[in-house]
């Protein structure tokens, strides 16, 4: 449909894929359902009187994201990941879903920034879908860089029932548990799991190991958890990180979600 896909599988739906949102000026995916139907991303939009409502336009499901680039704000919807084209129309093949787009970064006043093409991937596997995110950003501007702040990189946004405020909770690779001690820390993998229903379900996190550098967590009670490879400092992990590219040369970054439920 207009400035979305409808992801379906067996003729249900799994999802959204929105590319041309007038408030969220970035692609993302929304209303994600793991296997048995089992909602685990927020209602996008959130619905009043069930869902918390705050950062309704910054935390839509999922997403990639930049709060810093050379001065311009991609997470807060200041500038703009604007879709320019499907480079790779939806197509099965061997077992998923692929797809690939093209899109524009620009500036809060027009002015481009980079390109960015997206490598998308949807495979059911039994009580789990895998969702693959791979970004190549290549800029078009001299002093191009990835800044450091909380706000940068992979983000997801969990169902409300699943957020540790209704009795979830978030676990690390590094064997660390809940948002507040995961917060900040490295790791591997999180996941952000809660109860639906009798149907335990949630969402893993994990930042491919050939990414620049491992990633540190932005993880709250309230149910956002961000993958974030560039706020060092902003992660009380050293140093302020400045991430330059050069004109013309390509930042990959890739991430991987898995959405799982089990029925209890």
């Amino acid at each position: 449909g207009p400035g979305r896909l409808l992801l379906l599988q067996g003729g249900a739906r799994v999802g959204e894929f929105l590319f041309a949102d007038a408030k969220i000026r970035r692609p993302f995916f929304a209303n994600l359902l793991a296997p048995g139907g089992i909602p685990v991303t927020r209602a996008w939009p959130p619905v009043e009187g069930v869902d918390a409502t705050d950062h309704a336009d910054m935390h839509p499901g999922v997403w990639l994201g930049f709060g810093r680039v050379s001065g311009q704000d991609f997470w807060r919807n200041k500038a703009t990941m604007k879709h320019e084209s499907f480079v790779v129309p939806p197509a099965w093949k061997e077992g998923r879903l692929e797809f690939s787009t093209q899109s524009s970064l620009l500036a809060a006043d027009g002015a481009k920034m980079a390109t960015m093409r997206c490598d998308f991937a949807l495979a059911p596997k039994g009580h789990e879908l895998h969702l693959t995110w791979a970004a190549a950003i290549t800029p078009e501007m001299d002093g191009f860089y990835f800044g450091d702040q909380e706000e940068m990189g992979f983000g997801v946004r969990m169902a409300t029932p699943l957020t540790e405020k209704a009795g979830g909770l978030v676990t690390s690779s590094a064997g660390l548990k809940t948002a507040k001690n995961t917060w900040g820390q490295p790791a591997e993998w999180c996941d952000y799991s809660g109860t639906i229903n009798c149907t335990q379900a949630g969402i893993k996190i994990i930042p491919d190991p050939a990414n620049f550098r491992p990633s540190w967590w932005h993880n709250r009670d309230y149910g956002v958890f961000v993958a974030n490879p560039f706020g060092r400092q902003a992660m009380k992990q050293g140093e302020t990180s400045r991430v330059e590219v050069k004109r013309g040369d390509t930042h990959r970054i890739k991430f991987t979600v898995i959405l799982h439920a089990v029925q209890r």
